[in-house]
């Protein structure tokens, strides 16, 4: 039987987001499988599936995700797509020449430059081919964020129609056709209903997992969850004489039952090391000490809410207290500090608002339960979510509420400075509809960094 049959196994990651203490048992489990494989005579692929990087991680920021590429090279990947991570966190320079030192090659076929050519980092299919002649067709697309992609000069297509346009193109000369998704869970069912000329989705964006894959029809759909907790395996059988898939099955390897050794611990603290010691650079002088609370208005959310205001020459301003991860000593602030302090994926957006929408914004953001609130997901980096702090948004004694020196008025128009997150819908559901521009590549932290240049050292 075994002569009859061409074996083929595909190990994969998603949404590491740079959790680096995994890596070293990955990097070691992932060599032991592709040995055992080439012992058996069999064939062996590894892929990532986007969102390996997250800025949040020193290492990460301090070798502008380049470091990232590095570890995926030495392990020997074969492939990757981008998750929203690499795609709209970075710059397009950034992103641009991430994959210059890449031994792998990048799938991704919904995102182009403004000019609709392909990046020339990029390729909409890759087709590897076994020992055994068995043709092993690889595609992949990002989740589209169309309004942040634009922002940043990219053009990001509906990923689905891609998808399928590829694939059917891509069919003809392939024997098994595996796509890297980073849609999310949703859109992968969705995919395998649309487009039955895919074999495998390996899927992330949204964090699920999938122990022994999940079938729809005949393709298989596995996923890894996220930071390195797991690997997954899919293992493909193919007969040897009409080069048909005959039998798939999906499982997942988690690594806290891989062996760990002090050298990898040291590895994983060296990354850290080397990334705070690149980010070394001082930005200013903080003449003194700036702390912050959870509950409620400080000195470093005062600094940090005039910063908002004056970099998007907003009205008023609006963000939450645990946005802070610390205070600010007094003496020279480094990227480091700036980083350590706000180490958020987090754009700042401007929003422009009828005075009726900005007083129930203003309403809303008087709940109580902001402050004990946890929150995961959507670029926050933090625990709890904190009060919500107003810069230049008050009610005076008679009540009436002010955007700067302004009375709010029904039937005018104000400017809101705040977080990119509270514009998708989950805390502030008017801020979703609201025009707004938000402002790209600029995070937080390059917003204080740039008030306290400007502020402390023109004094």
């Amino acid at each position: 039987m075994k002569e009859t049959v061409a074996t083929i196994h595909i190990y994969h990651t998603n949404d590491v987001h740079s959790h680096f203490e995994n890596w070293p048992q990955i990097r070691y489990f992932l060599s032991q499988r592709k040995q055992q494989a080439a012992d058996n005579g069999e064939a062996c692929f590894l892929f990532d599936i986007g969102d390996h990087i997250d800025r949040s991680h020193p290492f990460t920021e301090g070798t502008e995700g380049k470091g990232n590429v590095e570890l995926l090279n030495k392990s020997g990947y074969h492939a990757v797509t981008i998750g929203n991570n690499e795609g709209i966190t970075m710059s397009k320079e950034a992103l641009n020449t991430l994959y210059e030192d890449a031994n792998f090659d990048v799938v991704l076929c919904n995102l182009k430059y403004q000019d609709g050519e392909l990046p020339h980092w990029a390729k909409t299919s890759k087709v590897f081919e076994t020992a055994e002649g068995v043709r092993v067709g690889v595609i992949g697309a990002t989740a589209p964020y169309y309004a942040f992609y634009e922002q940043l000069g990219w053009s990001v297509t509906e990923p689905h129609i891609a998808l399928q346009e590829v694939a059917r193109n891509l069919r003809p000369q392939c024997d098994v056709i595996v796509c890297l998704s980073h849609l999310g869970i949703h859109e992968d069912r969705l995919l395998a209903e649309q487009c039955p000329e895919i074999d495998v989705i390996l899927g992330g964006h949204t964090h699920h997992l999938l122990q022994n894959g999940e079938w729809f029809d005949d393709t298989l759909i596995a996923a890894a969850e996220k930071f390195g907790h797991y690997v997954g395996h899919v293992q493909v059988d193919v007969d040897r004489m009409t080069n048909q898939v005959i039998h798939m099955k999906a499982e997942v390897f988690p690594t806290q039952m891989m062996e760990m050794s002090e050298e990898d611990i040291k590895q994983v603290n060296d990354l850290f090391a080397e990334g705070e010691e690149t980010l070394q650079v001082p930005v200013f002088y903080n003449p003194s000490p700036l702390s912050q609370r959870l509950t409620g208005d400080s000195p470093l959310s005062s600094l940090f809410g005039r910063a908002l205001l004056d970099y998007l020459d907003a009205d008023c301003a609006l963000f939450n207290a645990g946005i802070f991860l610390g205070s600010l000593e007094e003496g020279w602030i480094t990227k480091g500090d700036l980083h350590s302090l706000l180490p958020h994926p987090i754009n700042p957006c401007l929003v422009h608002l009828d005075g009726a929408e900005l007083l129930t914004i203003y309403e809303q953001s008087l709940d109580p339960k902001w402050t004990e609130l946890p929150i995961k997901g959507l670029g926050f980096r933090g625990t709890l979510m904190g009060s919500m702090i107003h810069e230049h948004l008050y009610v005076n004694h008679e009540g009436q509420l002010f955007a700067g020196n302004r009375l709010v008025k029904p039937g005018e128009n104000y400017t809101l400075a705040t977080l990119d997150m509270f514009t998708f819908g989950f805390f502030y559901p008017l801020l979703k509809e609201a025009k707004k521009e938000y402002v790209m590549p600029e995070m937080l932290r390059d917003v204080l960094g740039w008030y306290g240049r400007k502020y402390f050292n023109e004094r």
